[in-house]
């Protein structure tokens, strides 16, 4: 005797496939997404992820310092002072030891949380009005920022710092350290180009 093939049972199990299959695509698709866009904590200083930034300049004691990355991604100290807006990655080759300390310092800048959002509009107490210190940050090459943030003094605690994140007039704290390390690379970067360091007879905080 024959079994009767069942159709209608057989159509049932191929619609629970086909879901199936489409809900395994979505969790793919999300998690590869997740994985080739970085994520930024909303705590975080900066809007993008350390990653996605093409070029980041330091204004100190009166220097313009840039940092770019190279068409590999590596990062390198650009010595000709600030460009009118981002270019396109040229044929500079960044040198191994200098990029893996820029890199280096950078990365901490781009793990730099926010401890305390102020919400005083009194900017003049927190030394951000006339910073010694402005960090510019660009995204995709371009001619604007992604952010700008003016560096104010030591907080009283003196392990946090004010920041002035200028898009947003929003006077914010960050970690000392992470200031320091970015005056501590300038430093370094300006004798890779045989410039005197700025600001090298400054103490931190002051």
């Amino acid at each position: 005797m024959t079994r009767r093939f069942n159709w209608k049972l057989a159509a049932i199990w191929l619609v629970f496939a086909g879901l199936a299959l489409v809900i395994g695509l979505l969790k793919y698709s999300d998690r590869t997404d997740g994985m080739s866009q970085p994520s930024v904590d909303e705590r975080s200083l900066l809007p993008l992820p350390i990653e996605q930034l093409s070029a980041i300049e330091i204004a100190h004691s009166g220097a313009m310092h840039r940092f770019e990355r190279d068409e590999a991604g590596a990062w390198f100290y650009h010595s000709h002072g600030v460009n009118t807006g981002v270019q396109a990655p040229h044929d500079h080759v960044a040198n191994k030891v200098r990029a893996d300390q820029i890199e280096y310092a950078l990365g901490a800048l781009g793990r730099a949380r926010i401890e305390r959002e102020l919400d005083n509009k009194e900017h003049e107490q927190y030394g951000v009005t006339r910073p010694d210190t402005i960090v510019l940050v660009y995204g995709d090459y371009g001619a604007r920022p992604a952010a700008q943030y003016a560096i104010g003094d030591v907080a009283p605690d003196t392990q946090s710092r004010y920041v002035l994140i200028v898009d947003k007039s929003q006077v914010v704290t960050i970690a000392t350290y992470q200031i320091d390390n970015l005056i501590d690379l300038i430093q370094t970067a300006s004798e890779w180009s045989g410039e005197e360091p700025a600001g090298s007879d400054e103490t931190s905080g002051n």
